[in-house]
């Protein structure tokens, strides 16, 4: 009775003092990017919900375009105020990273994100469907493909202005990607930019079946991808007691005092720490599309809507780049021995594989998709430098990739046939001569693709090669050379393909775009020049912003 008596006065002890949950302190203003962007979504969702389906699309796009600029401005501020150097700290409880590379990567995916908008409110290249001008969207998404919903849908004029908010939450997750300082953030940011990008895969308005196929193809192995990703996170609790990047980094280097008793049989585990990281990688290595984590690249990549692939393909990379780099330089500096030789094996057989495969392809957007992987090969020889030169020349790769890809993706908006974009490349034949402006704008792209001196592919690729052969990879640099003059024939060889071919009677045409797609395209076109001839203040910017915050 009197073991009752006494756990009864510990209850009632216990309910007499509530233990005070603190308050989180959370930096609003260091967070402004992700949050303006987080808050324009919603404000798009309500635009869905209460504005007549005339005045949404105007509504969304101006929405859409304010809150990317906002946040740009914001990341704009930050950076002047020094959260980039000197000021640079973890926020919101230890969730957030703010500093150079951070910053440097989210005002490069809000640009990315920007230009992709206004590819995305293209409404000039489709012919009018019922007098309506109509974009490269589902009219209905949520229709069958083919069936009577659809087609009173497109009788109707609809069009799928959901988009934009959708585009907003993806970017939303991508900005804390890179800046997650622990591994439930990183989790969760995976997760916010992954749904909406399976979501924007299946809305295409031609070929509706291919494109839900690829929606489909990209939700199972994306969840597969997440599934790794949290498992490891798991491993690495069970090794470290703590999520957080830092908390990890103490226990990896033997420096951390304090463990958790319920964890003392598995902590400094050193098994769970290899699997764990190694799940974790995996998880990351696919969102890059590196191989052998690569196979959802081509088929996503032909069966997404154009704009969206463009989106993903430049947008997604450097955000999965960007949380690859950190979990490497600032979770596992200490297990530099066993990662690089991994990470030497990856780079080269993605190096190879996307250059060799993308020789065989018919198709302009798989043919994209392949040259995709070669150059996340390429990038992942910088990542595995291991030093700050590796990180700014990853940072300065990521920007050029960025925008030739988007411009590369908005020119094959452009060539069209009866069924739409005409992606087979027999259909490119003689393009020089029907339109040498669009042909001419394609192949600056290809060049840079192919890392052709006063482009800035070749700016991109020697900042990365650089780094690598200084820290003692030039086995890996040689390979990548290799690779990258396998890559150049199948770009000359679509080059020669659209200038020096005979054009077919029966073939494709040239859609005048409006301004919009016209201005994603000269944008993408400029900064490949400029990148080019000039790369040195960026090149200084992305070694400024190089130092991670630990």
């Amino acid at each position: 009775m009197s073991s009752a008596a006494s756990v009864h006065s510990l209850w009632t002890a216990a309910a007499d003092a509530p233990q005070k949950i603190p308050a989180p302190q959370i930096e609003y203003a260091q967070l402004a990017p992700t949050l303006i962007v987080l808050g324009a979504a919603v404000l798009g969702i309500l635009v869905e919900a209460f504005l007549p389906r005339r005045t949404r699309y105007t509504a969304q796009l101006l929405l859409t375009t304010v809150g990317l600029i906002a946040a740009f401005a914001a990341v704009i501020a930050l950076a002047a105020g020094g959260y980039g150097t000197d000021k640079a700290h973890i926020a919101a409880m230890g969730a957030v990273a703010v500093d150079g590379p951070a910053l440097f990567l989210q005002g490069t995916l809000l640009l990315v994100s920007l230009i992709a908008v206004f590819t995305f409110a293209e409404r000039r290249l489709d012919p009018a469907a019922h007098g309506r001008r109509v974009d490269s969207f589902a009219a209905q998404g949520a229709a069958v493909p083919g069936g009577e919903a659809e087609q009173e849908a497109v009788k109707a004029g609809f069009t799928t202005t959901e988009v934009f908010p959708l585009v907003l939450f993806a970017v939303g997750g991508m900005l804390v990607f890179p800046a997650a300082n622990d591994l439930l953030t990183l989790f969760v940011a995976l997760e916010v930019f992954s749904l909406p990008l399976y979501v924007l895969c299946a809305l295409a308005r031609r070929q509706r079946l291919m494109s839900q196929e690829s929606a489909v193809k990209y939700f199972l192995l994306g969840a597969f991808s997440s599934a790794f990703l949290l498992f490891g996170v798991a491993l690495l609790y069970g090794y470290a007691g703590t999520v957080s990047y830092a908390g990890i980094a103490d226990v990896v280097n033997g420096t951390t005092r304090s463990v958790d008793p319920a964890l003392a049989s598995t902590t400094g585990n050193d098994a769970l720490l290899l699997i764990g990281g190694a799940l974790v990688l995996m998880g990351l290595l696919f969102k890059v599309g590196a191989v052998p984590f690569h196979m959802w690249t081509p088929d996503v990549y032909q069966g997404a809507p154009t704009p969206v692939t463009g989106f993903m393909a430049a947008a997604t990379k450097v955000a999965a780049f960007g949380a690859l780099l950190r979990l490497l330089y600032v979770v596992l500096p200490g297990l530099r021995w066993d990662w690089r030789p991994v990470m030497w094996g990856v780079a080269i057989v993605t190096m190879v594989v996307g250059a060799i495969v993308a020789v065989t392809q018919t198709d302009v957007k798989r043919l994209l998709a392949y040259s995709s992987i070669a150059h996340a090969g390429f990038i992942l020889a910088g990542v595995t430098a291991a030093s700050p030169e590796g990180v700014s020349s990853v940072l300065f790769y990521l920007v050029t990739y960025a925008f030739v890809t988007l411009g590369a993706f908005a020119v094959v908006t452009l060539v069209r046939d009866a069924g739409g974009e005409a992606t087979h490349l027999s259909k490119w034949a003689g393009l020089g001569r029907r339109s040498p402006l669009v042909a001419a704008v394609f192949a600056i792209f290809l060049l840079a693709f192919a890392g052709i001196p006063l482009t800035s592919g070749f700016a991109g690729k020697f900042a990365v090669f650089k780094a690598a052969a200084e820290s003692g990879a030039a086995p890996l640099v040689i390979v990548g050379v290799l690779s990258s003059a396998v890559a150049a024939f199948f770009y000359v060889r679509v080059i020669v393909l659209m200038f020096f071919s005979e054009p077919k009677a029966d073939g494709p045409t040239v859609a005048v775009p409006s301004a919009l797609t016209s201005t994603a395209i000269a944008v993408g076109v400029a900064l490949t020049v400029v990148l080019g001839v000039a790369p040195q203040y960026f090149l200084e910017l992305a070694g400024q912003a190089g130092t991670f915050v630990r």
